[in-house]
């Protein structure tokens, strides 16, 4: 069976990449729930929580709070974030390869997410992966000194 998250790890599939490192990509979700909605993907396919190892969920968190972070920090004036893993298809998990949501929020822009599965999108996602990268950078230079 095809998955699209393995196609994207192989290059095969074209994604706005965040972030990328062995183990991990990060990518802006096509369908965001708010500008800088970003996934964070292990290159190791697994499906839900029941199969993916501890350690592997550990390293999403971590990024997850690193774009989080970043999210604040960034031009997207993030003023907090929501984290989530949808597990299942009761869960509302609709790619069946474990995946972060990392969805960055703003003081008042009244998101319910419910109501936000209807129609999601941001007119300028290659400005937006620019921003969270340009911010994870300085993040890392920053860690760096």
């Amino acid at each position: 069976m095809s998955c699209v998250f393995c196609d994207i790890v192989a290059g095969d599939a074209p994604a706005i990449r965040i972030h990328e490192d062995d183990e991990f990509l990060a990518i802006l979700d096509i369908r965001p729930f708010t500008r800088g909605h970003t996934l964070v993907i292990p290159k190791r396919h697994t499906v839900d929580l029941t199969d993916t190892p501890a350690g592997t969920l550990a390293g999403m968190t971590a990024i997850g709070q690193r774009i989080a972070n970043a999210a604040r920090a960034s031009g997207l004036h993030a003023d907090g974030s929501n984290i989530a893993i949808n597990d299942g298809r009761a869960a509302f998990q609709t790619v069946f390869h474990v995946h972060l949501h990392v969805v960055p929020r703003r003081d008042g822009d009244k998101l319910a997410f419910a109501k936000g599965m209807l129609l999601r999108r941001d007119p300028d996602r290659a400005e937006t992966g620019r921003i969270l990268r340009e911010a994870l950078a300085r993040a890392d230079a920053a860690e760096q000194d």
